[in-house]
């Protein structure tokens, strides 16, 4: 890899760059240059069409050719004053991420104030705080949507946030947390301290009969014994989960990779691995802080109506 990223590789790019746009030019000149002589006439290229169509073989209009010279000029120019020749920057000194950041900078100025006023206040009051809510669905449309959807009731794998059911809890703080922080889930693969297909059953038959679903009596007895040998470290005894460490409550009938034996079967064999990206650094504490307040409102305040859709919750 390192024959990539060696200096031979911007001096290609220039050469070849260069060269691309000067042979426009002379194969431009090469075909345009050529007079029809006196007495002489015009040939044809030798297509025809419908018997008698011909393709005369004659050059471009001036006007023509001229706009291909100027877009070779502004080539050149262009390559000169930005990057397009491997190492070299441009004599503008423009770079993508220096605009970016003169952006974020410019918009940093204007709507800063706003973010930080509504920082200094508790995230409830914020959520009450018509403008600040619409503020932190634009976050949320922007940000959170393409995991948890545009009305917020996610999708397998990605949690419902417009229910009370929270992996890590649903207080303002907890989701603050969550937010700058990001979390990382994982359900570890239990398929050889549980057992063989039988026993993988019968555990699934008893998770999925501590949240009411129609079980079998025999495989819920058999299954409960090695629940709690090898689950009820994470999940809880009683089957209620542990919020410290994002172990889901089995006993709501809540599922985040739905409620069926396949499905249950499935995660204890080969595991689940969840990651919540953090936002500390790309959005900033102030931003969070609003973008909080909205995902809290969303099961404690009442959602927008464009965050309230009629469909039932993902499972």
């Amino acid at each position: 890899m390192s024959d990539f990223t060696s200096g031979f590789w911007n001096f290609y790019i220039g050469i070849i760059t260069i060269a691309s746009i000067l042979a426009c030019a002379v194969f431009l000149a090469a075909m345009t240059t050529r007079k029809t002589g006196p007495g002489e006439t015009v040939g044809t290229t030798g297509h025809v069409w419908d018997e008698d169509l011909r393709e005369w073989n004659n050059p471009l209009p001036n006007w023509w050719r001229w706009l291909f010279y100027i877009t070779i000029v502004f080539a050149l120019a262009y390559v000169v004053i930005y990057p397009g020749l491997g190492a070299f920057g441009g004599t503008a000194g423009w770079t993508s991420q220096k605009q970016y950041a003169d952006e974020v900078s410019r918009a940093d100025a204007q709507y800063g104030p706003i973010f930080a006023k509504y920082a200094q206040m508790p995230i409830p009051a914020v959520a009450a705080d018509p403008d600040a809510r619409k503020i932190g669905e634009r976050l949320f449309l922007n940000y959170c949507s393409q995991c948890h959807g545009s009305d917020a009731r996610g999708g397998r794998g990605f949690p419902n946030l417009t229910d009370k059911d929270w992996l890590y809890g649903g207080s303002p703080d907890a989701i603050r947390t969550t937010l700058l922080e990001g979390r990382n889930g994982v359900m570890p693969p239990l398929g050889a301290a549980v057992g063989d297909a039988e026993a993988m059953r019968n555990v699934a038959q008893y998770v999925l009969s501590l949240s009411g679903h129609a079980t079998d009596g025999v495989r819920v007895a058999l299954g409960k014994p090695k629940f709690e040998a090898v689950c009820a470290a994470c999940h809880g005894a009683n089957g209620k989960g542990n919020q410290a460490i994002g172990a889901p409550n089995l006993t709501d009938d809540i599922w985040l990779y739905r409620g069926t034996e396949a499905s249950v079967i499935e995660a204890i064999t080969n595991g689940r691995m969840g990651q919540m990206p953090a936002f500390k650094e790309f959005l900033g504490a102030d931003k969070v802080h609003l973008l909080a307040a909205y995902v809290w409102s969303l099961s404690n305040t009442g959602a927008p109506a464009s965050a309230a859709a009629a469909s039932p919750p993902q499972k």
